[in-house]
C-alpha cells in the first residue's frame, strides 16, 4: 500500500484526533447539504441522494461511503482562524462539497469510471443524462447556498469559489487532453493537478475564514496552504490510482493505467530517461494505438506498473507529495491563529499524505 509519511518534525507533534475532526465537518455540513439537495426537482433529488450514498439504487435508505470529508473539515476549521465558531463555515463547507461532487459526477462520465466509493457510478445506474443534469444542479446550488446569506462576506466567498471552480474545470479539460498526447511534461502535469485538485482544496481551506470576516491577505495565505495540500493529495491519489488496493479505493486494479492517464508517476517515469523509461514510452505509444487495449490482462497492466516503478516514477511522486506537504505546512506560519487551530490544520495535512484511499 503506497502510504507516504511526511518527514517527521519534533516541533509539530500533535494530539489532534483527525477522525473526530473529519467527523465534525461531516456532522455540521451534512444536514445543510441534505436540505440543499432536497430542493432539486425529481428525479434529480433521488439521483443526487444515490450519489452521496444516502440511498441505494432501488431508493432504499443506505449508509454509503460519503468520502473522506476533508473539504468540509477544512472549511469549518478555517472559520476558527478568525475566532468565529466552526458553524460559521458550514455554508462554505456545503458549497465546496456541492462543487466537488458536481465535478465527480461529470468526471466519472467523461472518464468512463464505473465504480466510485465501492458502488456503481451515477451514469452507470441512472444514465449519462442524469449525471450531467445533477452535476449542473449541484454547481448551481453551491452558489445559491452562499449567496442566500446576503452578506458582504458571502459575496467574497462566492467570488473565490467561482474562480476555484473555473480552475477545476480547466484542470479536467487539461487531464482529458493529456490522455491523447504521447508525452506530457512534469510541469504540465503539476499545473493540471493544481487546477483540478489544488484550487478547490484552496477554496475549502479559506472559505470559512472569509465568511468569518478574514482579510484578503489571510484568505490568500490559507488558500496557499490548501493549494499545496491539494497537490500533495493528488500525488498520493496518483500513487493509489496505480498501486492502490481496490478494496480500499473502491476502484479497479491499475485504474489510472486502464484509462491511459498521464498521472505524476507515469509522467515522471517517462521524463527520467534510462532503459525502463524508454521501454515504457514505447509500450505506452503502442497502447495508444491498440484496438484491444480494454481487454488487456492483469499481467500486462502489472508489467507497465513495474516499469513505472523501475524508472523511478513511484519514488519521485512520493517525494513530491512530501515536498508539497511541507510547503503547505510552512504557509501556515504567515497566519496568526490559535495554536490549537494550527495543530488541526497540520493534522489534516498529515492525514492527506498518509491516507490509504
Amino acid at each position: 500500500m503506497p502510504t507516504v509519511p511526511p518527514a517527521p518534525k519534533a516541533d509539530r507533534r500533535t494530539t489532534v484526533d483527525v477522525t473526530a475532526l473529519l467527523e465534525r465537518g461531516r456532522t455540521l455540513a451534512t444536514p445543510v447539504l441534505r436540505a440543499a439537495v432536497d430542493r432539486l426537482a425529481p428525479p434529480m433529488d433521488t439521483v443526487a441522494a444515490y450519489h452521496f450514498g444516502w440511498i441505494d439504487a432501488q431508493g432504499n435508505p443506505a449508509d454509503g461511503d460519503g468520502g473522506k470529508a476533508v473539504r468540509p473539515a477544512l472549511a469549518v476549521l478555517s472559520a476558527e482562524v478568525t475566532g468565529a465558531a466552526p458553524e460559521v463555515g458550514v455554508p462554505g463547507a456545503v458549497a465546496v462539497e456541492l462543487v466537488h461532487n458536481f465535478s465527480l459526477l461529470h468526471d466519472d462520465l467523461m472518464d468512463g469510471d464505473e465504480q466510485r466509493r465501492h458502488r456503481d457510478t451515477v451514469w452507470k445506474v441512472h444514465g449519462p443524462a442524469q449525471a450531467i443534469l445533477v452535476g449542473d444542479a449541484l454547481f448551481a446550488l453551491a452558489n445559491e447556498v452562499l449567496l442566500e446569506l446576503g452578506t458582504v462576506e458571502a459575496g467574497r466567498a462566492t467570488r473565490r469559489l467561482t474562480k476555484a471552480s473555473r480552475s477545476l474545470i480547466d484542470g479536467q479539460a487539461q487531464d482529458i487532453s493529456y490522455e491523447h498526447r504521447d508525452r506530457v511534461s512534469v510541469e504540465e502535469c503539476l499545473e493540471m493537478e493544481g487546477n483540478k485538485t489544488g484550487a478547490l482544496l484552496a477554496s475549502a481551506s479559506s472559505i470559512g475564514a472569509v465568511l468569518g470576516g478574514a482579510d484578503e491577505r489571510t484568505a490568500d495565505t490559507l488558500e496557499k496552504y490548501g493549494y499545496h495540500l491539494g497537490l500533495a493529495f493528488q500525488a498520493v491519489d496518483d500513487l493509489l490510482g496505480i498501486w492502490g488496493d481496490p478494496d480500499a479505493t473502491g476502484k479497479q486494479t491499475w485504474s489510472d493505467l486502464r484509462q491511459r492517464k498521464k498521472s505524476l508517476p507515469v509522467v515522471a517515469a517517462l521524463a527520467a530517461g534510462g532503459p525502463a523509461s524508454e521501454r515504457l514510452g514505447e509500450i505506452l505509444a503502442a497502447d495508444a494505438k491498440a484496438s484491444d487495449f480494454a481487454n488487456f490482462s492483469e499481467e500486462e497492466f502489472a508489467a507497465r506498473a513495474a516499469l513505472i516503478e523501475e524508472a523511478g516514477g513511484r519514488e519521485w511522486t512520493a517525494d513530491e507529495a512530501r515536498r508539497q506537504h511541507t510547503i503547505a505546512i510552512e504557509a501556515l506560519d504567515a497566519v496568526d491563529m490559535p495554536d490549537r487551530v494550527r495543530e488541526m490544520f497540520t493534522a489534516l495535512a498529515d492525514f492527506v499524505v498518509v491516507r490509504k484511499r
